[in-house]
């Protein structure tokens, strides 16, 4: 019998018990029950987060050790880039690739599955191979093409009473990934890195435990940690650090539509918006081309976000030469200063006003400063982060040359 009532929650505890680094990500992944898809998926959300999205009566009449396989099937996805890589075939939505990404996840979770699910041995393949390998042999063999189009949404008990896998195995939706998601690209890629940092935590979490991993495979582990230790994308951690500070207030209002569920839920409104204060390093020591690679980004921050430019060098430029980079504006870039460096003067600064994020752009050379009062994150190039004078909890990001 279907239960109306079904709490996730429940298996998300008992998942703890015997899979920790999947309940370590799952805290840091947005849930939501949504009677209007048959089975589960993930997806990226407006705001730049994965969210797990399940059908509640889907999940309340499988067995307990299905549903939490799954769960992990779902988390697979997002842990193996499935979610933000572009289908090989180039198309926004592919049976294939999605053939392919259920392969390489379900061979993990054999006996956890409900019945019907895709398998390499259904296609005579070996198990444990790469969702890219998997979509190579498909394409060579001429299977799990396009003929007969599933993209993981099935018309088979939609809605309340909720879906079961197709006769192609995918029981799962996979709507909204890659190209074919309604969702901008820097969305994308602000998900993508907030993900990185969620999977980091989780995987440093597993790894002080005897049975911190669970049943996640070796390979499984040296493909997470190619993740982790991926090269990150500054510019849309760059953009998540003010992203997070710009929600800081919101209501929801009738007034606004929302734009993934319009006119069901309310939208949101913005009650202040956020007060971000970005110091740059004007001492010598910083290259004009460190300092040109950070003003264009900031140009394309100004699309999305207001922010205070504060000079400094071994102190903070007088007040005519600090302004606020209002949004939609542009400003060139310039040097206004040239001394030495001293973190404590822009720290000091931002400590006695309001504001909500504090980011450095400096070369590192000078002593560790005083503590912020509000968050704080720097960013170098990578010579200037290979020969850091101090250390920090506080993120650093390295500033990569344009790729040409």
């Amino acid at each position: 019998m279907t239960d109306i009532n079904y709490n996730l929650e429940d298996d998300i505890y008992r998942l703890l018990m015997k899979e920790p680094f999947f309940a370590a990500l799952s805290r840091h992944i947005n849930k939501s029950a949504n009677k209007s898809i048959p089975t589960a998926g993930v997806r990226v959300t407006a705001d730049g987060r994965f969210e797990l999205v399940y059908n509640p009566a889907f999940l309340s009449r499988l067995p307990d050790e299905q549903r939490r396989g799954i769960l992990k099937h779902e988390f697979y996805h997002l842990i193996l880039e499935h979610c933000h890589l572009r289908s090989p075939d180039g198309k926004k939505i592919s049976k294939r690739w999605n053939y392919a990404t259920d392969l390489s996840i379900n061979c993990n979770l054999k006996g956890e599955l409900p019945d019907g699910c895709l398998m390499p041995e259904k296609f005579g393949y070996p198990d444990f191979q790469t969702a890219e390998w998997y979509y190579r042999k498909l394409e060579q063999d001429g299977k799990g093409g396009d003929d007969n189009k599933c993209n993981g949404q099935h018309d088979k008990g939609e809605g309340e009473g909720g879906g079961t896998p197709c006769d192609c195995g995918n029981f799962d939706s996979h709507d909204g990934w890659g190209e074919g998601a309604d969702v901008p690209q820097e969305v994308k890629d602000l998900a993508r890195e907030r993900l990185r940092e969620s999977v980091k935590d989780a995987a440093q979490q597993s790894a002080g435990k005897t049975s911190g991993w669970g049943s996640v495979s070796g390979e499984t582990k040296k493909a997470i940690m190619r993740f982790v230790n991926g090269t990150v994308d500054w510019r849309a951690v760059l953009r998540q650090f003010v992203g997070q500070a710009q929600k800081a207030e919101t209501i929801n209002t009738v007034k606004r539509i929302n734009k993934r569920y319009p006119y069901i839920h309310a939208g949101k409104k913005a009650l202040r918006h956020a007060n971000i204060a970005i110091s740059i390093d004007q001492s010598g020591s910083v290259s004009d081309e460190l300092l040109g690679l950070f003003y264009a980004e900031l140009d394309k921050l100004s699309t999305m976000a207001s922010f205070t430019v504060v000079p400094f060098d071994c102190q903070v430029a007088p007040d005519n030469l600090i302004y606020q980079w209002k949004k939609g504006k542009r400003h060139p870039m310039q040097r206004v200063l040239s001394g030495g460096t001293n973190f404590d003067a822009p720290t000091k600064w931002v400590n006695e006003r309001k504001f909500d994020g504090h980011i450095i752009l400096t070369d590192m050379e000078a002593p560790k400063p005083m503590p912020s009062k509000c968050r704080r994150m720097w960013m170098t190039d990578i010579n200037s982060f290979e020969s850091m004078p101090f250390k920090t909890n506080e993120r650093v990001i390295v500033i990569k040359k344009m790729q040409r």
